[in-house]
């Protein structure tokens, strides 16, 4: 096995708090060493000699341990060949810069936002699903990134223990862990900030990831919520039975932040069946559709209109949608730019 990777399973909650705390050092003593003015340089000499010590220092913070999803995971060093699966952990990598370390993508929700294009434009696509564990290992990666950790199994990519027999690492994108303890309840931007300096720590780019959590944290702070104190359903997949966003998850995130309240707040999952019955009976004032290329807002609102129970709500009536892209609907450096998509609507829908 090679050096930059250990890794075996735990399961007490006190060894976890330990983890947590040791990557919460690890991570600071990454940003201390990166930040502006420490070592008071000023001409170009003592720009390079201090690039020079920052990268050394990088460098000396490892081994980087992590405690993800149960699985405690050791860095030995920042790894060089990543396969992301999803694209809540691709749009992670390439918002860090990282895209030079990515030898393949796959499960994609849709397209990268115009911002990462050019950054992914020459990345190699392995499957447009669940890549096979044979398709995985023959990008020869030394960390697989999975959005969930269903990634992570035999019939997928290969589970956790048999890849890091193979000397290749896995990490779960945190907000996606189910086990009791790991899965956030409820999950909050601050919990999501906290993945995004946890990656810049694996990653050795622990400024990239301070820079990404700032100019998140600003954009957030400066938002406007929708203060009409309206409820809206968070529609997101199914015609006979739809899926929503339930009360703990990115969507209620998401809602809260945009000054809606979610009329599936009290069921405490992620997402969840919610029957037509029970939507017309809560008559959300909107109806928040979750775009994908495989169930558009098209087809939702074809769905909605042409069912005579919903189609008389005053919300599908009156065409009160908003409208998410679905890679945005889970945790992931796009939830902030979502929650103020979602205000803008909601100005545009008062017109």
């Amino acid at each position: 096995m090679p050096t930059h990777l250990m890794t075996r399973t735990r399961a007490t909650r006190a060894t976890r708090a330990a983890a947590l705390l040791a990557s919460v050092a690890v991570i600071a003593l990454l940003a201390g060493c990166g930040s502006p003015g420490a070592s008071g340089a000023s001409g170009d000499g003592d720009i390079d000699a201090d690039a020079a010590e920052r990268a050394r220092t990088a460098t000396s913070a490892f081994p980087v341990t992590i405690d993800n999803c149960g699985t405690e995971v050791t860095f030995e060093s920042a790894p060089e060949r990543v396969v992301t699966i999803k694209s809540s952990t691709l749009e992670l990598l390439l918002a860090l810069g990282l895209e030079d370390r990515i030898v393949g993508t796959a499960f994609g929700d849709g397209p990268v936002p115009d911002e990462f294009a050019g950054a992914a434009s020459g990345l190699e696509v392995l499957s447009d699903r669940v890549p096979s564990q044979e398709v995985t290992l023959a990008a020869e990666p030394d960390l697989v990134f999975a959005g969930w950790e269903s990634n992570l199994t035999a019939e997928g990519a290969g589970d956790r223990d048999t890849l890091a027999k193979l000397g290749v690492a896995s990490y779960v994108a945190p907000a996606a862990c189910k086990g009791e303890g790991y899965m956030p309840n409820p999950l909050t931007f601050d919990e999501v900030f906290r993945h995004f300096e946890e990656a810049g720590a694996i990653f050795g780019v622990p400024d990239a990831a301070a820079d990404l959590v700032s100019t998140q944290r600003a954009e957030l702070d400066a938002l406007e919520p929708n203060d009409a104190g309206l409820t809206a359903l968070w529609y997101s997949s199914g015609d006979d039975t739809p899926y929503v966003g339930a009360g703990i998850g990115a969507p209620q995130m998401i809602m809260s932040a945009a000054g809606l309240e979610n009329v599936a707040a009290d069921v405490e999952d992620t997402w969840t069946a919610m029957g037509w019955e029970a939507i017309v009976a809560a008559n959300p004032d909107v109806i928040v559709l979750v775009d994908a290329a495989w169930n558009t807002a098209e087809q939702k609102i074809a769905h909605l209109e042409s069912n005579p129970a919903t189609a008389a709500l005053p919300a599908v009536a009156e065409q009160r949608y908003l409208v998410v892209d679905f890679p945005a609907t889970e945790a992931g450096v796009r939830n902030v730019g979502a929650a103020a998509s979602l205000v803008q609507q909601l100005g545009e829908l008062r017109r």
